[in-house]
């Protein structure tokens, strides 16, 4: 066996036997076990350096960005790291073809430069509580599962709004775990002033872009820098020119050291959401449903916006947001399904079901309360599979296709009683995304997307639409579609304003995009009804398979399913052998951009500018370059991820910024249901490459000096 053959198996081994690969642990849960494990691996950190309630700790650098990603704070004034595709939508929201800052970048040269993004905020965690006591008090043994959720629902909200009223600036949630058996609260603080400061270019922070998203090796650049700005007493405020940059309670260091194969290495962020205790039931309605209509659906919008983003660089500003949004689940359906039939996820899932289904034969107490558990399980996904398969095409094909449609729904739905600021917040969105429309693109999809839904599911499925398209267009979903973008005002804000204005000339409830939007809802609350009593009983029944599987195997170690509350994953860097005969490095160079941009000329998603090729093929990369010489792009690391992840800090064993994760490898993407230890990697982007774009290209040496640097 080869050297690095041999390397790469002890690597994957030393991790299985601490259990430290799998895993997305609660800070505040810490139990010796895994302290143990992290310690045995390298960790030189006391567990209060990681997470402490009352004093500094590791995870005070450590935010949730905007909700939907993670990021790190890097600076006594408030600098954050994040992923350059978690700032995309700013990025995109301040670009124009004068300012292309997609295409060229941008940078900010002091504080006055710096770009407001209202739509963004930032979220640290100050502490989290156990109160499954307190919320399970609520369930009486003779509730169903609606009456069990409402009582469960209301002492949460309850916990909750105690936090916000002891302290306005504090916000308190309680989250579920273990399907639904325990609840924690975490109290956060978030920071709406939030601004970009620096983008490398495209050809940076997306290089590859879908052809290489998802995939290893990897030479993206995926980084971007904000900055949190706070009132004069450094507590949360909404934009005002007078703010100043926030000071954090905690900065990240960052090491220039690097890292070597067996390293440790720990991510810490806001992972969205998994299911890796999911039954065997529940993975194969996700495959054949959610999954496969992404799959088709996405990819019959994508391609007609992608079509037209490469024609029109006014087009490309507009959709360049949603289409990376969009394109980033439809790849991941894709490899999702793909690597749950070549691993034999099913499979395993099913053998551990049969085992259990021994054990509760075997155990009296077990056997009373549980015989049922399966029969029932497979009963009510049985009972709800069209209907479930319906609403997903309905979903992807509706509520997430034409635009025309997400905004008569929005305008529908939208709530003139709210709290300013929300109000405020809502109607920006509406405006956003009219800006970012094309008419004729989105007729296009909308055409696309009937055609799609009807050739997907059974007639009894059918919106009130298609009898309409059926008796009064002669059956032709364009002339439909034409008829509706011609008579609706709601195509352009004009119909917005005369909405709010309360024009007395002009009845919404007439508007066609507006009956269109009542149908459709309606048709979407019949499939939920449909589905409503077998989608309890697989609530209730999933949260009793969750429960049994921890009392079974009562001596291991288990982590909560992600919920987009704080997270810390750990292992080693480590490489990995995906297929027999190939092995893969831990980490990429410079080289292979040059290399990628050369086998890849005249493609679009390997552009690189005339001035980064220089600059990397000169090899004079300073105090970044690694002990030969060379630049590190990105590494991986056997760290347990998943999507929300993305911007997530990636340490070493002091604490010691080594990049950011931006994404999974494509041979593990089934690991929201089931970890592979031998397959699943973390991709990151190294924090040398980071800070000599940041220098070298972008000419931000101000920013350098803010950073706390190690060596």
């Amino acid at each position: 066996m080869k050297l690095r053959t041999v390397i790469i198996a002890i690597c994957c081994l030393f991790a299985l036997a601490g259990q430290a690969d799998e895993g997305m642990w609660m800070l505040g849960n810490l139990n010796k076990q895994t302290r143990q494990a992290m310690k045995e691996l390298g960790l030189q950190m006391p567990a209060d350096r990681l997470y402490s309630p009352k004093r500094p700790s590791l995870k005070d650098a450590v935010v949730s960005f905007g909700g939907f990603c993670s990021g790190v704070v890097v600076s006594e004034d408030g600098l954050v790291f994040t992923n350059h595709h978690c700032g995309f939508s700013s990025i995109q929201q301040h670009s124009s073809v004068e300012h292309d800052y997609l295409k060229d970048g941008f940078v900010a040269h002091n504080y006055s430069e710096e770009l407001p993004c209202p739509e963004l905020y930032v979220r640290f965690l100050l502490r989290q509580e156990d109160v499954t006591r307190r919320v399970l008090s609520a369930v009486k043994p003779a509730m169903d599962e609606a009456e069990r959720a409402n009582a469960v629902d209301s002492v949460m909200l309850a916990i909750g709004e105690e936090v916000s009223h002891k302290d306005s600036t504090l916000i308190g949630i309680v989250d579920a775990y273990y399907g639904g058996n325990e609840f924690w609260l975490s109290v956060y603080r978030d920071y709406n002033d939030v601004r970009l400061v620096f983008a490398p270019p495209s050809s940076v922070g997306k290089f590859g872009w879908d052809t290489d998203n998802w995939e290893w090796p990897r030479h993206t650049g995926d980084f971007s820098v904000f900055r949190i700005y706070a009132d004069k007493h450094n507590r949360p405020a909404d934009y005002s020119p007078d703010n100043r940059p926030y000071h954090p309670d905690y900065v990240a260091p960052i090491s220039l050291d690097g890292y070597h194969e067996g390293s440790f290495c720990m991510t810490l962020g806001y992972p969205g959401s998994t299911e890796r205790y999911l039954s065997s039931y529940g993975i194969e309605e996700m495959m054949n449903n959610t999954n496969q209509a992404q799959i088709d659906v996405r990819g019959l919008k994508q391609a007609i916006w992608k079509r037209e983003m490469d024609r029109r660089d006014s087009i490309r500003i507009k959709y360049a947001s949603k289409y990376d949004e969009s394109s980033n689940y439809w790849k991941n359906s894709i490899g999702m399904n793909r690597a749950i039939r070549r691993l034999h996820v099913l499979d395993k899932k099913q053998a551990m079901e049969q085992e259990l289904r021994r054990w509760i034969g075997q155990t009296p107490e077990e056997r009373e309360r549980l015989l049922q558990l399966f029969p029932d399980l497979e009963l009510n996904y049985k009972s709800r599979r069209e209907a479930n398969r319906a609403q997903a095409y309905f979903v992807e094909s509706f509520l997430n296709g034409p635009e025309l449609v997400q905004l008569a729904l929005s305008i529908l739905n939208f709530d003139f009683e709210g709290e300013e600021k929300a109000v405020i917040a809502s109607l920006k969105a509406i405006i956003e995304k009219y800006a970012n429309l094309d008419l004729g693109i989105d007729k296009e999809v909308f055409t696309a997307l009937l055609k799609e839904y009807r050739s997907k599911v059974d007639s009894v499925y059918l919106p009130e639409v298609y009898t309409t398209i059926a008796e009064e267009y002669g059956g032709s979903d364009q002339a439909y579609v034409d008829s509706l973008y011609a008579h609706s005002e709601l195509t352009t804000p004009r119909g917005l304003k005369r909405f709010l204005e309360q024009d007395s000339t002009y009845q919404i409830y007439d508007d066609p995009a507006i009956t269109l939007g009542i149908d459709l809802i309606t048709k979407f609350f019949e499939m939920n009804i449909q589905m409503q009593q077998a989608s309890g009983e697989i609530i209730r029944n999933e949260r009793l398979l969750n429960a049994a599987v921890r009392r079974m195997y009562a001596s291991r170690n288990f982590y909560p399913d992600a919920n987009s509350t704080m997270r810390l994953s750990f292992g080693t860097v480590c490489g990995y052998a995906p297929f027999d005969g190939a092995e893969y490095d831990y980490y990429t160079t410079t080289k292979g951009i040059l290399e990628k941009a050369r086998a890849h000329a005249g493609d679009v998603d390997f552009e690189v500018e005339p001035e980064i090729v220089s600059l990397l093929s000169s090899g004079d990369f300073g105090r970044y370059g690694d002990e030969k010489g060379e630049m590190n792009v990105c590494f991986i690391s056997n760290n347990d991820i998943t999507g929300g992840n993305s911007g997530s800090a990636m340490f070493n064993a002091r604490g010691e910024l080594l990049g950011l994760a931006f994404d999974g490898n494509w041979e593990a993407m089934s690991s929201d249901i089931l970890y592979e230890p031998k397959m699943q990697r973390t991709i990151g982007v190294d924090v040398r490459y980071i800070l000599f774009m940041m220098e070298k290209y972008g000419g931000a040496e101000n920013l350098i000096r803010e950073l706390k640097i190690k060596s």
